[in-house]
């Protein structure tokens, strides 16, 4: 019996280990390192697509479990494929090979970790493998014989340490199919025919390069298929898509900004298509880093179609790979490696772009195919300044707000005439406001103004820039402009979340709070797992001066579980509380307002209340009064 905690299972196990490493880690730490935890990225991300999953990685070794032999295998191959890739860009004596062997055999598992023979074993033969190379257990190999197009040589019983019976081994070839039992018998030679010496090789090499397309492009490992049933929420009528974030694979790992960029780019690009249903980039960026599933992804977000994909950056050239996967079928749909120099750049995420809309089968008017490809700036340069400033002005801190404002002034160097940059521009100087890091309000967002409107001037259909120039414009009590302006960002870009939610604000100050609800619903739907403050906490206004207090409580504790000292939260809090009898509550609530700011004025913050009906405004500073506030 086994003891307490434990349980046993089968499973496939796959245990690769860097080849030199002492060697490598002697000549140059630093580098051997980087280039180390680059390479153990590589795999994981392959383990996962692959429906594998790490379970320790002590050294320089991995080791991954998977439910099939088949995906082990796959996975193996690819990456050997990858690593070798890889390697061509390094200098001979940086190169890193990996040996790796994989066992289907009986493990004892305890949480997330496996020991026993069957580990022992993938070990043991991992060690057997050639650098570069792959060495699979008998009982692995009678699993996939004629399941893979791969050549196989059986290298005999092996006597393995520890282990008590000879272990079976043979040689994964990564060749079209040739099984070697043995050494063959010696043959006499033949006459030399030189043609169809030369018709058989070309007949080979067709056959190499068709297997090789064939791995790639169409037998790629099926994912266990999302449950529309299990959904959080239903599927859209359109088609839905959740673009996680490349994974940044490249030796640097200050290169991330270029890989979230690419993201980006393709998530602002398809939410511009009416019949897409797009998730925002701050609900799929919560998996980031993480190995997660795409029935997982399909489920908690509610999409049936996920891409992903990685960005490797060396020198000037740029290696992508993508992949689109139906998760409702866990079919995968398309998939494309790229190997292009960066100023392809541009082309090249309109090519990814492109590829998904066609294989959703979603048809452009002439409109949107011009909106889908337009970048906004030819600068590439400047586009890489404008990503890297993205990267610091989202970390929400004043002085990353400030080198994110220098960033982008340098893009808008570069190019004078980039819309985008301007709006971003703007947005830092509204953040100072936030911040309280702005020497006049006033004066701060008047620039936000006068650069949202140049934003505009440059590029009418940024729908960025007439969502904030709207928001701006509510700011400065200018209702009827501040809504127009929202209006014609949402209309430009329906599947953005954050202009959703800019026009649901600016609903909601202008007094037309049963307008601004379906708004803010369809905001927080597009940004599903991490809605930024703002859609929460409007969208518990606008329930809240609509009576549905039971609705309004639950999106503030919301805000408060990622935001503890989100003082806006808490207000709305104590005022819900308060006008729905729930005094000792309300009473709490605005003793943590006070706790965040001991110099918290009840009057000072109804001056700040840009709401256009007053006597809304009366009543939610009578019920903050009542809950103790002064």
């Amino acid at each position: 019996m086994a003891e307490e905690g434990f349980k046993r299972k089968l499973t496939s196990i796959l245990s690769a280990d860097a080849v030199g490493y002492s060697r490598l880690m002697e000549d140059d730490e630093a580098a051997t390192v980087r280039t180390l935890t680059s390479y153990r990225e590589v795999i994981a991300t392959l383990i996962k697509q692959h429906n594998g999953m790490v379970v320790d990685s002590p050294g320089d070794n991995l080791l991954a479990e998977f439910v099939s032999v088949v995906d082990a295998v796959q996975c193996a191959v690819s990456v050997q494929n990858e690593i070798t890739a890889r390697n061509e860009d390094l200098p001979e004596n940086r190169k890193m090979q990996f040996r790796i062997g994989i066992n289907l055999g009986d493990v004892i598992q305890e949480g997330e970790r496996i020991y026993g023979d069957g580990v022992n074993i993938a070990a043991r033969l991992e060690s057997l493998a050639d650098p570069g190379g792959i060495c699979i257990s008998k009982t692995a190999f009678d699993q996939i014989e004629r399941k893979l197009p791969y050549g196989y040589e059986f290298i005999g019983d092996q006597t393995v340490k520890n282990i008590s019976k000879p272990v079976g081994a043979y040689r994964v070839m990564l060749e079209p199919r040739v099984t070697v039992a043995g050494e063959p018998e010696a043959e006499k030679p033949a006459p030399v025919r030189r043609i169809p010496i030369l018709v058989g090789a070309a007949v080979v090499l067709v056959l190499a390069i068709a297997v090789g397309i064939w791995q790639f492009y169409v037998r790629r490992p099926s994912v266990e298929p999302a449950s529309a049933e299990k959904m959080a929420y239903p599927l859209p009528d359109e088609a839905s898509i959740a673009v996680l974030p490349f994974v940044n694979m490249s030796d640097d790992p200050k290169q991330g900004y270029l890989s979230d960029g690419i993201t980006e780019s393709i998530i602002m690009a398809l939410s511009k298509l009416q019949d897409m249903f797009v998730i925002a980039r701050n609900s799929t960026f919560t998996y980031k880093g993480k190995a997660v599933k795409i029935q997982q992804v399909a489920e908690e977000l509610g999409v049936r179609y996920v891409l992903e994909g990685s960005v490797q950056k060396t020198e000037n050239r740029l290696r992508i790979t993508a992949q689109l996967i139906d998760a409702i079928t866990g079919k995968h749909m398309w998939a494309e490696r790229y190997d292009r120099n960066l100023k392809d750049l541009f082309a090249l995420q309109d090519e990814i772009t492109m590829k998904i809309v066609t294989a959703l089968q979603v048809k452009l008017t002439e409109g949107e195919q011009a909106l889908l490809l337009a970048k906004g700036t030819k600068n590439l340069e400047a586009y890489l300044k404008l990503l890297q400033g993205l990267e610091h002005h989202r970390r929400v801190n004043i002085e990353d707000n400030a080198l994110g404002r220098q960033l982008y002034e340098e893009a808008i160097a570069l190019d004078p005439e980039y819309a985008f940059a301007y709006t971003l521009l703007g947005v830092t100087h509204m953040l100072d406001v936030y911040y309280g890091s702005s020497k006049s309000p006033k004066k701060s967002i008047a620039q936000a103004i006068k650069l949202a409107k140049k934003a505009v001037a440059i590029d009418d259909s940024l729908a960025n820039a007439h969502g904030f120039l709207g928001y701006l414009y509510t700011r400065t009590r200018e209702y009827d402009k501040g809504v127009a302006e929202c209006e014609r960002g949402v209309a430009i870009n329906p599947n953005d979340a954050l202009a959703q939610s800019w026009l649901g604000q600016s609903l909601y100050w202008a007094d037309r709070a049963e307008e601004a609800l379906p708004v803010l619903k369809k905001a927080l739907r597009l940004d599903p797992i991490s809605p930024g403050w703002d859609i929460l906490c409007f969208l518990a206004m606008v329930y809240r001066d609509m009576g549905q207090y039971e609705e309004a409580i639950p999106l503030c504790k919301r805000v408060l579980q990622r935001w503890p000292d989100n003082i806006f939260a808490h207000i709305i809090l104590a005022a819900t509380y308060s006008m729905s009898d729930r005094d000792e509550d309300a009473r709490s609530e605005a003793t943590e307002v006070l706790r965040i700011d001991p110099n918290f004025s009840l009057e000072r913050f109804a001056r700040t209340r840009l709401h256009k009906n007053q006597a809304n405004t009366a009543r939610f500073v009578d019920a903050l009064r009542k809950a103790g506030l002064k």
